[in-house]
Parts: structure tokens; sequence; C-alpha cells
């Protein structure tokens, strides 16, 4: 392969230089085929494709360019930083089993208190404080269909005096809208029942976890 300077004294890398000298010396020759617009216009796209493929063949010379790998190297960011390694020593634990997830950690967490109560009771609801003395379950139900079911087992609740009950919304994640019925249940807790929700909070993994509130009622 050849190098060569030119008048200014700057060097011109030519690396096809080599190549073009052995097709010249195996009298490889590049021919061209065309077709007429007619038959073009007559021919499917497969068809045209088949056409202009067929004068290509593999020039064997090409195989004698080097083609240079690039190696990477390790990747050493976590390597001297002990909070990264710690974290990734974690991830790797809840993956394998060998620790709990920690839920309220999570993005899907959720917990609400009324501005009327101040405290850590979101964070006693969903540890399991307060027993659950009856639950509802939404799974399979539209929002039209939810709201009403939740509207009558909160009237319900309420009646009976429960303190404490559990609503199972699920995490939406076959839906293409994600958790649809897990938004509209917060706004609804938060908004519609405000003057008789004290608090909510993600339930424990035991009792649906993401999937299910804790509902502190007045």
């Amino acid at each position: 392969m050849e190098t060569k300077k030119n008048l200014s004294g700057h060097f011109i890398f030519q690396p096809f230089e080599d190549l073009k000298k052995i097709i010249e010396t195996k009298g490889v020759k590049l021919t061209e085929r065309r077709i007429t617009s007619k038959q073009e216009e007559s021919l499917s796209d497969e068809e045209l494709f088949v056409e202009a493929m067929k004068e290509v063949r593999e020039i064997e010379e090409f195989r004698k360019i080097p083609v240079h790998q690039r190696t990477s190297g390790p990747i050493g960011r976590f390597e001297n930083n002990p909070g990264d390694r710690e974290a990734l020593k974690a991830v790797e634990e809840v993956v394998r089993g060998l620790r709990p997830v920690n839920l309220p950690d999570t993005q899907e967490y959720v917990e609400w208190i009324s501005r009327d109560y101040k405290g850590d009771i979101p964070k006693r609801l969903h540890k399991g404080h307060f027993s659950v003395q009856d639950s509802l379950d939404l799974h399979g139900l539209i929002v039209e269909e939810a709201e009403s079911e939740v509207n009558d087992f909160i009237k319900e609740s309420l009646k009976k005096r429960y303190r404490c009950v559990k609503i199972i919304h699920g995490r939406g994640l076959r839906s293409p809208k994600g958790p649809v019925l897990k938004e509209a249940l917060i706004r609804w807790l938060s908004v519609r029942y405000r003057k008789n929700v004290i608090a909510f909070a993600s339930a424990r993994q035991c009792d649906g976890g993401l999937g299910a509130l804790y509902v502190l009622l007045r």
C-alpha cells in the first residue's frame, strides 16, 4: 500500500491504490447493465432488486485489505467509587433474590397524607401497623367500572366504620397506557374522598406491593 507526498509536502493516504493495481493485473472488469424505463415500470420492487444485483459478485481482492479490530478495554468507572460498588452489589443481590426490595425506594411507590394530619402515618401504614379490615380488587375493570366499584366500596367501608382497607389496582405493566387504574385511584382518593381519607400508601409485598394501596379512613 502506497503513501504519496504532494508538492506542498503533506502526505496523502491512498488505501485503495494497491487494490486498483491488483484488479487491473487480474483483469477484473466492472460491467454495467441497464434496463429500460418501460421494463422498470413492469417490474416489482423485488424483481428490480434481483435485476440490479445480477452483476454483483464478491471481489476477493478486498480480503487483502487489512482490517484493524478495535479493542475496548475494561470499564473502570466503578472501580474507585465505594458508593457505586455498593449500589451495584445491592442490585445484584436483589436480582438474585438475596436481598428484599425496599418498595419506598422505587419510583412506583406511593404515599399521601391529608393536610389535616402530620407525622409518619403513611410510613406506618405501609409497614402494616394498621390491620386491613376489607379489600377491593379492581383487576380486569375499565376506569368507569372501577370508579363505580371504588365509590360503593368507600361508602360501605365508612358505613361499617372500617379504619383501614386495601384496594388492589395492579401495576399496569401490560397496559400500553401505563398504570391507568392506579393513577385514577390516587386522584379519587386525594381529591374526591379527601374528606374521608387520612392517608394512603403502597402495600407491603405480601399484600400486593406496588399493585395495591392501604387506605386509612377517618
